[in-house]
Parts: C-alpha cells; sequence; structure tokens
C-alpha cells in the first residue's frame, strides 16, 4: 500500500483530491436536496408553527361573530314581533295606522353601512356586542313598556273614545287649516302672542264635530274673546273648546259622541274673520292639537298637515 502511494505523481494525487471534493459536493447537494424535498413534503401536509398561528389567530374572533351573529338574529326576531304586537296595539287604540320612520332614515343607514365597511373584523365584532347589548336592554325596556300599555288598555276599555281623534271640521282636502298652534302674530295687537289652538278659516254657518265622546262642561255666551264657545269634559284628562261659533247645538250636561255636530262656525268675539278655533287640554295644560287628528289621517296626509300648521304666521283670534 505503501509502495503504491509512492509510485502516485503528483498529478495523480491532485486528480484524486479533486474526485474526492467532487464526490463529498455531489453528497452534500444530494442530501440537500433531500432535504428540501423534505421540507415541501412536510410543508405541504403538515403547518410549521408560524403558519399554525396565523391559520388560527381568527378562529376565536369567527367563534365570536358567529355567536354574536346567532344573538343579533334571536333579538331581531323579538323585535320584529314586538312591533309587530305595537302595531296591534296602536291600530286598536287609536283605529289608526302607525307612521313608518324608516323611509326618513335611509340615508343615515347607508352612511352607517359605509362606515362600518371600513372597520376592522375586530373592531366590528366589539361594535357589533356593544349594539347587542344596547339592544337587549331597549328590548327589555320595550318588553315592560308594553306589559304596562297593555294593563292600561284593559283599564281603559273603551275610554279610547274619550281621546279626541278627529279633526272639528271638514277637512279632507287639508286646506282649511291657517293657523297652528304656537307663537304667532296677533291680528289685532300686531303682536307676537302664543296661540294655543289651532284656527280654521271655514264659512259661517259651517258644521262643527265633537272630536271624542264627553259631557259639555259648558257653553258661553258671545260677550268673551272667544265669542261663543263650547267646552267639552271627555272624563280622562281631555277637554277640547270650540270658540267663535254662531250658533250651539248642545247644553251644558248634555252627553255627546264624537262625531256629533255640537254647533256651527260663526265670526263671534274677538275674531279677524269667520273661523272656528280649536284646543286640547290635557290635564289642564293646551297641547297642539295637530297630534290629535289621528283617526282620520294617512301618515303622509299627518306629515301634510304638520307642515301646513308650521306655515302660518298669522292667527285669526
Amino acid at each position: 500500500m505503501a509502495d503504491n502511494k509512492e509510485i502516485l505523481t503528483p498529478k495523480a494525487r491532485k486528480r484524486a483530491r479533486r474526485q474526492r471534493t467532487i464526490r463529498i459536493l455531489t453528497k452534500a447537494l444530494v442530501w440537500l436536496g433531500v432535504a428540501v424535498l423534505y421540507y415541501v413534503g412536510f410543508s405541504i401536509f403538515f403547518d410549521t408553527p408560524a403558519e399554525y398561528q396565523l391559520k388560527h389567530s381568527t378562529d376565536a374572533l369567527r367563534e365570536q361573530y358567529e355567536l354574536l351573529a346567532a344573538r343579533y338574529d334571536s333579538l331581531e326576531m323579538v323585535l320584529d314581533n314586538v312591533a309587530e304586537r305595537d302595531r296591534n296595539v296602536f291600530n286598536i287604540l287609536f283605529e289608526s295606522t302607525p307612521y313608518e320612520l324608516d323611509a326618513e332614515f335611509e340615508e343615515e343607514r347607508l352612511t352607517l353601512q359605509e362606515k362600518m365597511l371600513t372597520l376592522t373584523n375586530r373592531k366590528l365584532s366589539k361594535k357589533l356586542e356593544s349594539g347587542i347589548d344596547a339592544a337587549e336592554l331597549k328590548l327589555s325596556l320595550l318588553e315592560g313598556s308594553f306589559s304596562r300599555l297593555q294593563d292600561n288598555i284593559e283599564i281603559m276599555g273603551r275610554g279610547i273614545n274619550n281621546i279626541p281623534s278627529i279633526q272639528p271640521v271638514i277637512n279632507n282636502r287639508l286646506t282649511l287649516l291657517t293657523a297652528g298652534y304656537g307663537t304667532l302674530m296677533h291680528p289685532f295687537y300686531r303682536t307676537l302672542q302664543s296661540h294655543q289652538g289651532v284656527d280654521y278659516t271655514i264659512p259661517e254657518g259651517s258644521r262643527v264635530f265633537a272630536t271624542a265622546d264627553g259631557i259639555v262642561q259648558s257653553v258661553s255666551g258671545r260677550n268673551s274673546t272667544h265669542g261663543q264657545s263650547i267646552v267639552i269634559d271627555h272624563h280622562n284628562g281631555y277637554q277640547t273648546q270650540y270658540s267663535h261659533l254662531s250658533d250651539a247645538k248642545v247644553r251644558r250636561g248634555q252627553r255627546v259622541r264624537r262625531g256629533d255636530i255640537i254647533a256651527l262656525s260663526g265670526n263671534s268675539g274677538l275674531s279677524l274673520a269667520p273661523h272656528l278655533h280649536y284646543e286640547v287640554r290635557y290635564n289642564g295644560m293646551r297641547v297642539d292639537p295637530i297630534h290629535y287628528f289621528f283617526m282620520e289621517l294617512s301618515p303622509e296626509e299627518y306629515q301634510r298637515i304638520i307642515r301646513i300648521s308650521q306655515s302660518g304666521m298669522q292667527s285669526f283670534d
């Protein structure tokens, strides 16, 4: 063996070292390729710790979102049920369809939706959770209010007929209302004064109707500033007054029903022109009569008559 090494020439030794180096590099490349293939194969079937953490980082949020979505769906179903019961109560109590506010807030809902789209999942989840908590609180308050309302309806019974709920004159086109409730220009003093009723400009001798069941409390003469007036007590905190009449068709102590003709309109008292001045009082306080025409007005007509009442600046008494 030693003899073989001695007979190798420098050129042969150099060639042998090169071959050995090539074999080592070849083995290293083979092992490196095997390692790469192993890593690729492992990555296909198994996740690295970092990949596993990334994939499962949103699992908790997803589960929470699903729970919140389920709570929201349940709350929405309950709220729809409460809203439907509320509409039924409104129909029974006031014999009218409640005004729908959804159309008025459509633009606000679209703006809110655009804002929500810019939130991250985490912020959206927190906002949804807080919103659901607030909705649950409101729902409990609504259920309590609904129970109290049902109790009041049972107590009132047929007392709904004693709530003023129609206009005192025939005003199908809503064109006769000329002065609303609020601060208006007085026709004689030419100063701004409180006008605590509504004025209907109608021809003298037009029919005037009781707006609810009750008993005639007083029939005054023509000498006061209100002229000939009738006050009806509805025995539930409500009273109505009809002023500047030309002829009273009822007497003090007489029982009347909603829609009965109680007088003819006129121009008596301190009056600028023939008209009817109509007031509603609740527990002694004068309130805006415009909100007590719900039985005969649709939501659209209600909005229109409110705009009409707010446009007049000149009362007739």
